[in-house]
């Protein structure tokens, strides 16, 4: 019996933080694996919220990251739409580039083009294609 695996919206959040801590600290998913004697897959199925992460599994990998599950798991608990925002941002967390344009965006300290940024990337987003710029002849 062939049934398709919809992932917890919670797991894939708290993946999302799992994530984004091991990335703020420079590690790999590798690094995080053996640190915590699994596999770099098995780090990959926790991030993505395709395995869930047992609460045994989850205060190893708290204590390698250096943090509390508490600030692993955050507000997650709290039913409601806070907790469905949260939820949905740690989504989000999880495209590929998200936290290193987050990190860039940081690192930028004038206001002027904070804006700039934010409202390059809005227009893009409602963009369906790229545009094609030709050069006149």
């Amino acid at each position: 019996m062939n049934v398709d695996h919809v992932s917890n919206p919670l797991d894939i959040a708290l993946g999302a933080r799992i994530r984004v801590r091991r990335k703020s600290l420079g590690l790999s998913q590798d690094d995080l694996a053996v640190q915590v004697g699994l596999t770099f897959q098995q780090i990959q199925k926790y991030e993505r919220g395709a395995n869930r992460v047992s609460f045994s599994r989850l205060v190893e990998i708290a204590r390698t990251l250096k943090c509390r599950v508490q600030d692993l798991i955050g507000d997650l608990d709290v039913e409601g739409e806070v907790s469905d925002q949260v939820a949905a941002e740690a989504v989000q967390l999880k495209e590929t580039g998200a936290l290193e344009l987050i990190r860039a965006y940081s690192a930028i300290r004038s206001a002027g083009r904070r804006r700039i940024v934010v409202s390059l990337a809005q227009t893009l987003s409602k963009e369906d294609e790229p545009e094609v710029l030709v050069p006149a002849l």
